[in-house]
């Protein structure tokens, strides 16, 4: 081979590696943005509301409240009351829980392989609702306060428990029988939502509407101090998987020969997915399209490498919900709309464009 010969050679393997630095690139500009959106969408949502609060105020209320007497002092007698005793745990709520859902849907696109599944997949969410539901109903109070929510989280994580093992079959999960059971197991818990509906009184068929559409509406500290530490221990461990979830991206068969047990990896994503969305959802209710829409994104932007994809779509998830938080709050005078409908609302049109544009781009899903 001549030099001339060598020189195209060496171009092109030289080629992966420049597409991987720019992909890496583009990866680390997108976390760094997403991380000062959220910063900034942070200040400003506690900014808004029906109490007008300067967003220097709210920097320096924040201050305060953490024994740091900084900034112009408070010009309303009771903006750090409002501050911290509704509008930072409303905020600190919508990020914890729009990380958990963004993360919940990476990991079950990524264990399945397919760019649609989503936590809703494996009836966590239908499961929550109807132990939601149930306590409502039927006046339970084992819990105190927090019956409804504790029933809504148990009844989430049996849920998926369930879907699990109906679809396993011969020591294997299959995707499509998984997919399958999750589909017939969400009818079940729909069938009984509707029968609970139907045996409540007004009073508990308006909390299970609302509990349905969703709402950060009433979120305090020792609800966030509930789902904050359960949101970081699933966040830590699906970035355990990302490995084994990238080498999955090539096949279930070439992965085993890697070394991956397939099936104790779909095992640990799915249980992994149900104590996020089952944490999420439990204290704000259904949010849907959170867990569908911002990993496609985030995947099309920074690539399929699971060791940026799950930190970014928990980026992507919080900045997702405060941004629909915030608008849910302010569209409408003196009324919120339901977070659930703002999230459907703008995620359906959004994706359909994202499917559209997929297409047209040849990009694809990976």
């Amino acid at each position: 081979m001549t030099l001339t010969d060598a020189r195209p050679a060496a171009a092109h393997d030289r080629a992966p590696e420049t597409g991987g630095t720019n992909r890496l690139l583009t990866g680390g500009l997108l976390v760094a943005g997403l991380a000062v959106a959220l910063v900034v969408l942070a200040v400003i949502a506690a900014a808004s509301g029906q109490l007008s609060i300067p967003p220097s105020e709210v920097a320096s209320g924040f201050l305060r409240g953490v024994g740091i007497g900084l900034g112009p002092a408070e010009s309303h007698p009771r903006a750090d009351a409002t501050l911290w005793s509704v509008r930072f745990p409303r905020v600190a709520m919508a990020i914890v829980v729009g990380a958990a859902l963004a993360v919940a849907g990476a990991l079950m696109q990524g264990a399945f392989g397919n760019p649609l599944a989503e936590p809703s997949v494996v009836g966590v969410s239908a499961g929550a609702a109807v132990g939601a539901a149930s306590a409502i109903v039927f006046g339970l109070t084992a819990f105190g306060p927090w019956t409804s929510v504790a029933c809504a989280f148990i009844a989430g994580i049996v849920t998926t428990a369930a879907v699990y093992l109906f679809s396993r079959s011969n020591g294997r999960t299959e995707v499509v029988t998984l997919v399958l059971t999750g589909i017939a197991v969400n009818a079940v818990a729909g069938a009984a939502l509707a029968f609970l509906m139907f045996l409540g009184d007004t009073q508990a068929r308006e909390e299970i509407v609302f509990w349905q559409l969703g709402s950060l509406n009433g979120s305090r500290w020792e609800y966030v101090l509930v789902v904050a530490p359960l949101a970081l221990l699933g966040l830590i461990l699906a970035s355990r998987l990302a490995r084994s979830l990238d080498l999955l991206a090539l096949g279930e068969r070439p992965a085993r020969h890697l070394g991956v047990d397939v099936e104790r990896l779909r095992i640990y994503s799915i249980l992994l997915v149900g104590l996020l969305t089952a944490a999420a959802v439990a204290f704000c209710g259904i949010v849907a399209f959170v867990g569908l829409v911002v990993p496609h994104l985030v995947r099309m932007i920074a690539g399929p490498g699971h060791r940026l994809l799950l930190p970014a779509s928990a980026l992507g998830g919080a900045v997702c919900l405060l941004a629909a938080d915030l608008l849910a709050r302010t569209a409408v005078n003196y009324a919120e709309l339901p977070l659930g409908m703002v999230t459907a609302a703008v995620g359906g049109p959004f994706f359909f464009w994202l499917l559209h544009l997929t297409r047209r781009t040849a990009g694809g899903w990976g």
